[in-house]
């Protein structure tokens, strides 16, 4: 059976043992976050000739499962690969939307240009998402917070093992119903400070969303959780100690006059679609937001201070979660009695709103998928 979505063909080769109903209800009354994928996966190929001519070819979806790989494949030994993070939320009259996808598009291709990788068009970037979506459309949770969290990626399957970009790639599409990032409860969490270790360095990957940025920081994220802390704060030690951002969040500060602060984007810190539209909803709110150097110094002598009213971390995964506390071995920064704030909650409140269509969307983000 073909399918077109975007312009594009699709064709669709459905498991033959999908997830029995009861079992499916089963995950989807406590899905966690990346524990259980849906029934199907959308796959788009590239190659490159002889000629240097290339394109994307045979689009399709099917029944998710292991990827075949030879041993030599280039994703394997050079980490040629990148990826991408966003989600589809059910309404409440059962339809299905996901929030700027052409975002997460354009990241990606700004990812591949990085990692040597090719690009690919958005109508294929959206055809397989949403041809992903209404085949697994049951999968999409509706109780409070939840949704059916989607990984776009794109590895490089050529079989050489010559240093050079691969000539065969394939971009592909998962799903997995996710809960509250962070379980239970929203309310602040803590944060270890990396002395040791950088998540990324000037005319490195850090813009890029990319698995290597991550692999080097789970040392540290292990350091975190070792001092019961639920993420890792890096820093960058060659500049008075800037703040860059967690291990998978960005973050912001709110200031005593109301207005907002983040990280300026040097090329370390990866620009987080949540981070764009937390600060265009800041803006709706009448708050000014800047995007500046922020130092632990003033992290620090601000919360003594009260200049620093609330800090508070975002991202697709966990959308925005409080920061009560931010320490290592020789800091001790907020309090571990620390309330959401106002303002945090405020912010989190509309931008959840707009994604589940309780708040009127009055930018254009959400796109229809089933």
């Amino acid at each position: 059976m073909t399918q077109t979505a975007h312009g594009v063909e699709f064709t669709q080769q459905l498991s033959a043992t999908p997830t029995p109903a009861e079992e499916r209800a089963a995950i989807l009354a406590a899905p966690g976050f990346g524990n259980y994928f849906t029934d199907h996966t959308a796959i788009v190929d590239y190659s490159v000739d002889l000629e240097g001519k290339g394109g994307w070819h045979d689009a399709r979806v099917e029944a998710y499962g292991p990827i075949s790989l030879d041993p030599s494949a280039a994703v394997l030994h050079y980490g040629q690969e990148i990826f991408e993070g966003l989600k589809a939320y059910r309404h409440a009259d059962g339809s299905i939307w996901t929030f700027r996808p052409e975002a997460n598009a354009a990241r990606m291709n700004q990812s591949a240009r990085r990692l040597a990788l090719p690009e690919i068009p958005e109508d294929y970037f959206l055809g397989a998402i949403r041809q992903l979506v209404s085949v697994d459309k049951e999968w999409v949770p509706s109780g409070d917070g939840e949704a059916l969290y989607l990984r776009p990626f794109m590895i490089a399957t050529e079989a050489f093992l010559g240093v050079r970009a691969a000539r065969e790639v394939s971009f592909r599409v998962i799903a997995s119903p996710a809960g509250n990032y962070f379980g239970g409860e929203l309310k602040p969490v803590s944060i270890w400070i990396s002395r040791e270790y950088a998540r990324a360095g000037r005319g490195g990957t850090g813009a890029a969303k990319c698995g290597g940025n991550y692999a080097a920081s789970l040392i540290a994220q292990q350091e975190a959780e070792a001092h019961g802390c639920k993420q890792v704060l890096f820093l960058d030690h060659f500049n008075d100690n800037a703040v860059e951002e967690l291990g998978g969040m960005n973050v912001f500060f709110v200031m005593k006059d109301g207005s907002l602060a983040t990280p300026a984007l040097t090329g370390t810190i990866l620009e987080g679609v949540t981070r764009s539209s937390v600060m265009q909803v800041a803006r709706d709110m009448g708050r000014a937001v800047a995007e500046r150097k922020i130092t632990l110094d003033e992290w620090r002598d601000g919360v003594v201070s009260g200049d620093i009213a609330e800090v508070f971390a975002c991202g697709t995964a966990a959308v925005i979660t409080p920061i009560g506390v931010l320490k290592d071995n020789t800091e001790f920064i907020g309090s571990e009695d620390a309330k959401a704030g106002e303002t945090t909650m405020a912010i989190r409140a509309t931008l959840l709103g707009i994604q589940t269509g309780t708040v009127e969307d009055t930018h254009g983000w959400l796109t229809r998928l089933a």
